[in-house]
């Protein structure tokens, strides 16, 4: 293992999936432990380029010692005019890697994990106003319904939902431990940590706005990689897979590909996976986040 930080799912699938030109200009879009970025910047000449985005401070104490590398304090849903400012208009290549670290995870206070005491935060981006404690003390019955429903995909989201808004009457939530107790009766036994994972992943999506920064980031990567350039997303569950997958396919999120007077299909990317590619049983025996991992390739047209 590099380091602790975050071990890197499906290593050498990402760079091969990328198709590195030593003279190229190649984008990391989730830097996190740096593990990717270190391993494109083994594959680039001198006159190579990597440019690395990652809006979580943690994320700076892994930036490596290279004249080669640029990186980013911004969230990847800015790519094309955080690149412009950088003064690149085309990249040759564009790797995410959609999970939360394992860092991330670890470490209590940020209120990413179910394991720990905590304040209800879990904001990629501590400059961010909405935390996961707001939500629960402010959203609509109806809404938190839908998030638990759609973004956690919880079986009981309805009543869950009526839940906490009938808990909060009593006292606002604060920390991880009372979500835990005020929703305890709701948690299907013997299945507690996967439905508080999912309890979890909706107030995470929401808090971070995750699946639309992921659709702004696919439209701005399709305009500023160059015809020819390798569009790599690695994704952990299906909300994130959906979008990628049908973006990569037909360029947009719903309904069919575009066709022209001529019935030629407009779209940006030929996709380069059929089928995703997953991780092999070693790798999943070495590093369990790599077990619902799905990457998924294209090349620009």
């Amino acid at each position: 293992m590099a380091n602790n930080y975050h071990v890197p799912v499906m290593l050498q699938p990402c760079i091969d999936g990328l198709n590195i030109k030593p003279d190229g200009v190649y984008v990391d879009v989730t830097f996190g432990g740096g593990g990717h970025s270190k391993e494109i910047l083994k594959h680039l000449g001198p006159k190579g380029k990597l440019i690395a985005f990652d809006q979580d401070p943690d994320a700076q104490a892994n930036i490596p010692q290279d004249d080669r590398f640029i990186f980013i304090d911004q969230n990847f849903g800015f790519l094309k005019n955080n690149l412009r400012l950088k003064g690149f208009r085309q990249v040759d290549g564009i790797l995410a890697d959609l999970g939360v670290s394992s860092h991330q995870f670890d470490v209590p206070q940020r209120g990413f994990s179910i394991r720990h005491n905590a304040d209800l935060d879990m904001r990629m981006d501590q400059h961010r106003d909405l935390t996961a404690a707001e939500i629960l003390n402010t959203y609509t019955e109806d809404k938190l319904h839908k998030i638990f429903g759609i973004y956690g995909e919880v079986k009981n989201a309805k009543s869950l939902a009526r839940a906490i808004v009938t808990s909060r009457l009593e006292q606002p939530f604060t920390d991880i431990d009372s979500l835990k107790s005020a929703i305890a009766s709701y948690i299907p036994k013997g299945k507690e940590n996967k439905y508080l994972a999912q309890v979890f992943q909706a107030l995470r999506i929401e808090v971070n706005a995750e699946i639309q920064v992921l659709e702004d980031f696919l439209q701005q990567a399709a305009e500023v990689l160059k015809p020819g350039g390798h569009l790599v997303v690695m994704s952990y569950h299906s909300l994130e897979d959906r979008p990628v997958k049908n973006f990569m396919a037909k360029g947009k999120f719903q309904g069919e590909v575009e066709k022209d007077f001529f019935g030629n299909q407009q779209k940006p990317f030929n996709v380069i996976t059929r089928k995703a590619i997953i991780a092999t049983d070693e790798e999943i025996a070495q590093n369990n986040r790599a077990r619902s991992a799905k990457l998924r390739i294209a090349e620009k047209i």
